[in-house]
């Protein structure tokens, strides 16, 4: 018989100002632990040297965890000109070097290489999976790490200021699974002085943003006290990217067993929506002549301190 995991049912996000040093991973335990949650997971890892939007999905808010994965998302990211290393970040090991330094001008015009649908190989150093290992684990173990190119889609990159000759600071807004050290790695090559990421920020991630986070020093000042659920915000808010429609006291009671139910909305057959009845999130699922079909049914729970 496996093991009840103790804590509250509680259901939410909680958007963190993610400090540098600390994996996402190790965020998420600070979190659950501050607010005593049974289940918690995050949408989206940031290297642990980076710094920016974490959100942290709660109890039946993981639901919704793909819908924020999946989403566009921006961050700013100073470059290094001058050396490439072989985590593509300040981390690693310098492994090539060039004296040559890239004007304004001919950054922008690098730029536009990379807007648009493009591939990237992620870094050698990332959680990317082959035969079933970390690559950053191969890579620490010495091997020679072959990584498939990916698909990106690059919305805009933008050149935001030049503090020296030595440094950009560049701003992109791209979709699922980008790598922004890879960008940094590879407009380097373009520009033939090599480059690596020296700092980079998450400001924005599909509906949320760095103006409702929150630091971790904040959150463990109030941990295990019931003034800590101020910070946790509605489950909704990560299917605000999706068509919204709404049923009734009997189709949410048909929802729950996971059936479907009458849905009012203007959506096309085979949309993929979501229902709330009573302000609360019921399912997402597809829309079909009238009614939602559930892939996911919320329980929300709102558990709160003695």
């Amino acid at each position: 018989m496996g093991r009840t995991r103790k804590g509250r049912d509680i259901s939410g996000w909680l958007i963190v100002d993610k400090p540098a040093g600390l994996t996402s991973s190790a965020v998420v335990n600070k979190v659950r632990w501050a607010f005593d949650a049974k289940k918690a997971g995050h949408a989206g890892t940031l290297d642990p040297e980076a710094t920016g939007l974490l959100a942290i999905a709660f109890g039946e808010a993981t639901k919704t965890i793909p819908y924020i994965t999946d989403a566009t998302k921006c961050y700013e990211f100073t470059i290094n000109f001058g050396s490439s290393t072989n985590t593509d970040d300040a981390e690693g090991e310098v492994i090539k070097s060039s004296k040559l330094r890239p004007s304004d001008a001919e950054i922008v015009e690098g730029l536009q290489k990379f807007l648009g649908d493009i591939t990237q190989v992620p870094p050698q150093f990332s959680a990317v999976k082959i035969d079933g290992q970390r690559a950053y684990k191969l890579a620490r173990a010495g091997e020679d790490v072959k990584i498939a190119a990916r698909h990106l889609f690059v919305e805009e990159l933008i050149l935001v200021d030049r503090p020296s000759k030595d440094t950009a600071v560049l701003e992109m807004t791209c979709g699922k699974g980008g790598y922004v050290r890879s960008i940094a790695r590879d407009l380097g090559e373009v520009l033939g002085c090599y480059g690596h990421v020296a700092k980079l920020r998450r400001l924005w991630s599909g509906p949320f943003d760095l103006e409702y986070a929150v630091s971790l020093d904040q959150v463990e000042s109030f941990a295990k006290t019931s003034k800590i659920d101020q910070f946790l915000r509605p489950l909704e808010e990560g299917l605000t990217d999706l068509p919204h429609g709404t049923t009734n006291a009997e189709g949410a009671a048909k929802l729950r067993n996971g059936n479907p139910a009458v849905c009012y909305i203007k959506a096309e057959y085979g949309d993929e929506i979501w229902v709330s009845y009573d302000g609360k999130a019921q399912a997402v699922g597809r829309f079909k002549s009238g009614e939602i079909h559930p892939a996911r049914v919320f329980l929300q729970t709102s558990e709160q301190y003695d």
